[in-house]
């Protein structure tokens, strides 16, 4: 990466930017699956500008272009993280790994103390990626999903 991205959370007016990355990121993830109709693929701008409202994820930004993005709630004490995405022609390059530590923070200021996110059982850069970052399998699911934590401590 020629420069350092900057982390920001993410906000509503960031919607349009954040849907067309999770649109290209996921794209590949389909591909996998066979299944054109995942949920980051059919979310509407609207459904993504109202989940942004009171969200405490984070973006990556680089020479004003959104390169990156991952959402977070609280839920109690657990921050649950999802749709981490990052475009196309940035992956392998840190990116997932400062989102998730600026969201882990974020969640933590915010008074977590443990952090959950799954990924499907075909996605093994996802897997490796969350793997290094700290996170333990909890569960797997019928079909083939697999949660991950990590305490927030």
């Amino acid at each position: 990466m020629s420069n350092s991205p900057l982390i920001r959370p993410v906000s509503p007016d960031d919607a349009g930017e954040v849907l067309t990355v999770q649109r290209a990121a996921f794209v590949s993830e389909a591909l996998i699956y066979g299944d054109p109709d995942m949920p980051p693929l059919t979310q509407t701008l609207e459904e993504l500008r109202a989940e942004l409202v009171e969200n405490l994820g984070c973006v990556a930004v680089t020479e004003h272009r959104i390169v990156g993005a991952v959402r977070a709630r609280l839920d109690g004490e657990l921050l649950l993280i999802g749709r981490l995405a990052i475009a196309p022609d940035q992956q392998g390059e840190g990116l997932g790994t400062l989102l998730l530590d600026a969201v882990e923070q974020r969640g933590r200021e915010a008074g977590a103390t443990e952090a959950e996110l799954f990924t499907g059982g075909l996605s093994e850069a996802n897997q490796r990626l969350y793997e290094r970052e700290g996170y333990h399998r909890t569960e797997e699911t019928a079909d083939g999903e697999i949660f991950y934590r990590k305490a927030l401590g």
